[in-house]
């Protein structure tokens, strides 16, 4: 009788001690697999931030006002600008870009929207822009080290005077760095891009190179957006930035 009590307690012993490790293996288990999701997951980031690419489409945006992740703003004179998201018709259908399409100001007035959560120093950066209309101009392109309303650079094209120059904004004043007389056509997407490391800034117009210059005034990180000039209906699309 008392074996027999030996031999059941010692098999009750035995089922305990299985439970609690298949219960330590299986806690074992789940804290490997959080590990391994919560590494996986660094990882990513981690790639993500290496790439250093980010792009803005506003295919996820609705047509209307900008979203609260971008501000604007305007250098010079006059009220602000109008700038929103809206839907360009093409051959394939249609597609959301942002668009300045206030009219109403002219003479020394900029507008400029910009993305609040960038902040970079050397950079590739391009954008796509078509000038839709504007009686003065129909200048546009992106700015970048932008620290104010009153002190960035930018790079812009216009189709009324067939150029494409970059300029730095300091104080509120606009400073011609370089020039390029080329034909610039409105009611066409067009392409800039932007190489800036350290003082060197290079611009592309439709992928190929016709501005370059060195000038150190902004020498910190700034946001990166898009600009236009007084009367000037723009439309934007694809803000890519690559971070150096």
């Amino acid at each position: 009788m008392r074996f027999q009590k030996l031999v059941q307690g010692f098999f009750s012993f035995l089922i305990i001690l299985l439970f609690v490790v298949f219960i330590n293996n299986c806690q074992s288990d789940q804290t490997q697999q959080e590990k391994t999701i919560l590494t996986d997951t660094t990882k990513q980031v981690q790639e993500n931030t290496v790439e250093g690419t980010i792009r803005f489409d506003f295919e996820d945006l609705q047509p209307g006002n900008l979203p609260n992740t971008w501000s604007t703003a305007i250098t010079g004179k006059g009220g602000p600008g109008k700038w929103e998201i809206v839907a360009d018709k093409n051959e394939s259908g249609s597609t959301k870009v942002l668009a300045q399409t206030s009219m109403e100001n002219f003479g020394y007035h900029f507008d400029v929207a910009v993305a609040k959560e960038t902040n970079f120093k050397n950079l590739t950066l391009s954008v796509e822009f078509k000038a839709i209309k504007g009686e003065e101009d129909q200048g546009g392109g992106p700015v970048w080290r932008y620290r104010d309303a009153d002190n960035y650079y930018i790079a812009r094209a216009n189709p009324l005077e067939n150029n494409f120059r970059v300029y730095k904004v300091v104080d509120g004043n606009r400073k011609q760095l370089k020039s390029y007389s080329l034909p610039v056509i409105s009611g066409q997407w067009h392409s800039i891009k932007i190489e800036h490391i350290g003082t060197h800034i290079k611009c592309y117009y439709d992928s190929q190179l016709y501005l370059e210059v060195d000038d150190d005034t902004f020498m910190e990180a700034g946001n990166v957006g898009v600009w236009t000039k007084a009367d000037s209906y723009c439309l934007f699309d694809n803000l890519v930035v690559d971070v150096k």
